[in-house]
Formats: structure tokens, C-alpha cells, sequence
């Protein structure tokens, strides 16, 4: 079992910045990619930003020259820098981790969600 601990959201107004953080923790045999989704009422999840363990990233178009996300020191630590928030990017935020256990069986963990307010 992975556990997923999410932190760093809260409110921010229009122009401004948060970090939030995501640490996977437990039976960890390979994390192929981690990353974060967002889904904001009647909408649904939808990807912003993943990094794999190579180093590639993608992003999501709405968030691309705004967002960062990258790596931490920690071992199987992710975080995502959101500068020049908007309104638009008010969501539930959610870490992801693409796992395979030691039989290389795919599976995917999620954190608990952390809210982003962006208000005007």
C-alpha cells in the first residue's frame, strides 16, 4: 500500500503563487511518474502537470509558462509551483503516483485533494 500526503493549498488572489507538495510513503517498489490533477465542481479531473521518472514533464496547456512542477530532495517527493493564478484554476488538487509493485503490475494512488481558491 502507497499513501499519498498532499499539502500547500489554501487562498490566493488573482496574480499570486502556491506550492503544493505531495510525498508518497509505504510499500513503494517503482514510481513511474507522479503527478498532479485538478477537478473543479461539475467538471471533471483532468491532468496538469505529471513528471515521470526520467525527467520528462507535460503539461497541461492552460497551465503551461505558469506552472513547474518538479522533483524534491526527499526521495519520492513531488511538488508544483503555481505562479500568476487565475480564478479558472480554483480546484480540488490531487497527487498522483503511477506505481508497479515487484510483479511490475501497474497501479495508480491518489492523495486526498488539497483545495486551491484563486479569488477576485
Amino acid at each position: 500500500q502507497v499513501q499519498l500526503v498532499e499539502s500547500g493549498g489554501g487562498l490566493v488572489q488573482p496574480g499570486g503563487s502556491l506550492r503544493l507538495s505531495c510525498a508518497a510513503s509505504g510499500r513503494i517498489f517503482s514510481i513511474n511518474a507522479m503527478g498532479w490533477y485538478r477537478q473543479a465542481p461539475g467538471k471533471p479531473r483532468e491532468l496538469v502537470a505529471l513528471r515521470r521518472s526520467g525527467g520528462t514533464t507535460n503539461y497541461a496547456d492552460s497551465v503551461k509558462g505558469r506552472f513547474t512542477i518538479s522533483r524534491g530532495n526527499a526521495k519520492n517527493t513531488v511538488y508544483l509551483q503555481m505562479n500568476s493564478l487565475k480564478p479558472e484554476d480554483t480546484a480540488v488538487y490531487y497527487c498522483n503516483a503511477e506505481t508497479e509493485n515487484s510483479d511490475y503490475v501497474p497501479y495508480d494512488y491518489w492523495g486526498q485533494g488539497t483545495q486551491v481558491t484563486v479569488w477576485s
